[in-house]
């Protein structure tokens, strides 16, 4: 089965981040049901079974509730969308879209993990940093058994998402299992407001740079710009770049990130549909200087879509070499489509392939250097990725 992953808004959001493009679909694409034909054949597709549903629905239907015929035809869309088996792509009724628009804002309510689905089980993809959930003690790779007294054995990630969620300042108990454990362990989280910084800078005492960055988000290259300036003014050639659990974003971002590195022209990333080669993003050649550097880029298992995108940029133009774990393997692209005025379908429309035609999708990055971080390194404060990754550079 091919993992599932949805950013976790609130857990979140089931929304996910995308790498992708956002379009307006014009009203004037809308067409008949009863006249549409597939877009790759001339075959009629007949809609009669799905109005004869709707009329049976309505005529026959006696739950205890009423449900509002827009209700109905919004789970409709979503079931069409289902029908692809493809857990990237979604509609977001007009709930859902709001909360997609907060998340890629950068701000949203709930406990700050991103989750997903692999092998039928709901886990962890990564804790965002600074949120309750880190805070709490949760790890990449958790499994979620129950939500408050709810089993997660037949609950996909969208339902799953709709428990966690909640008003700031209330508590939900996650009951996780982690690899290692021999039973697993109840944890209480209280929610919040999630505000998630694009990135943070730190210069060590060594000479090194350090930019962690958190998401690529709507504010993460002007803030890149700025995290780059300090770099400059630093006078080191020692950088570090940490996308650890960095769950992805706009693939304007990673293209506008990776353009401070690469020289105008060079590929950062190719995008293919069905197989073939469509388009091909450059870089835009914002580095100022020639000079080159001793650079690192950190990954793991929660390094997913733009982060892979760059890292991968990165890693195939000699520019940094990867430490950490495999990443993620999220390479496929979403565009955004209003289905309405206030409801859209996000949409899988090409994969991501790096500078060399690898997909991204076909089990992820690996690293050059593999180094583990165990979750006792976690409860013990340390990081031996990031030890690694120091030694690689000061080596040089």
């Amino acid at each position: 089965m091919k993992p599932r992953i949805f950013i976790g808004a609130l857990v979140l959001l089931a929304l996910g981040f995308f790498v992708g493009r956002q379009s307006v679909l014009p009203s004037q694409l809308v067409t008949d049901v009863y006249n549409t034909e597939s877009a790759s054949s001339t075959e009629k597709v007949d809609f009669q079974p799905f109005w004869d549903a709707w009329n049976l629905i309505n005529e026959k239907y006696k739950g205890t509730e009423p449900v509002d015929p827009q209700t109905k035809v919004w789970g409709a869309i979503q079931g069409l969308a289902d029908s692809l088996g493809d857990p990237y792509s979604i509609f977001l009724p007009p709930d859902d879209n709001e909360a997609f628009g907060e998340l890629i804002s950068g701000s949203f309510g709930g406990v700050g993990m991103e989750i997903g689905e692999k092998e039928d089980v709901l886990v962890v993809i990564a804790p965002l940093k600074g949120t309750p959930a880190e805070r709490a003690g949760v790890r990449a790779g958790d499994m979620i058994l129950q939500i408050d007294e709810t089993s997660t054995a037949d609950l996909n990630v969208s339902e799953a998402v709709d428990l966690i969620r909640g008003e700031s300042g209330t508590s939900v108990i996650i009951t996780f299992f982690r690899d290692g454990d021999e039973e697993p362990h109840e944890t209480t989280i209280i929610r919040e407001e999630i505000v998630v910084p694009p990135l943070e800078t730190e210069l060590r005492s060594d000479g090194i740079f350090v930019i962690s960055l958190y998401n690529f988000d709507a504010h993460a290259t002007s803030q890149f710009r700025k995290a780059i300036q300090e770099f400059s003014n630093s006078k080191t050639d020692k950088l570090i770049i940490d996308v650890r659990g960095n769950p992805g974003g706009y693939l304007e971002a990673a293209v506008s990130i990776a353009s401070y590195f690469l020289p105008e022209g060079e590929v950062i990333v190719r995008e293919a549909v069905d197989g073939t080669e469509e388009n091909v993003h450059r870089s835009k050649g914002y580095a100022r200087s020639t000079r080159p550097l001793k650079m690192v880029v950190l990954v793991d298992q929660g390094s997913a879509s733009a982060s892979e995108i760059l890292a991968g940029a990165l890693q195939e133009n000699d520019v940094a070499k990867l430490v950490g774990t495999q990443t993620f393997g999220k390479g496929s692209v979403q565009e955004l489509l209003p289905i309405t005025g206030d409801t859209s379908l996000k949409l899988t429309v090409a994969q991501w392939l790096t500078p060399e035609g690898k997909s991204i999708s076909d089990g992820g990055l690996t690293p050059d250097i593999v180094v583990e971080r165990t979750p006792e390194d976690f409860e013990a404060g340390k990081d031996p990725q990031l030890d690694a990754a120091v030694k690689d550079i000061l080596s040089r």
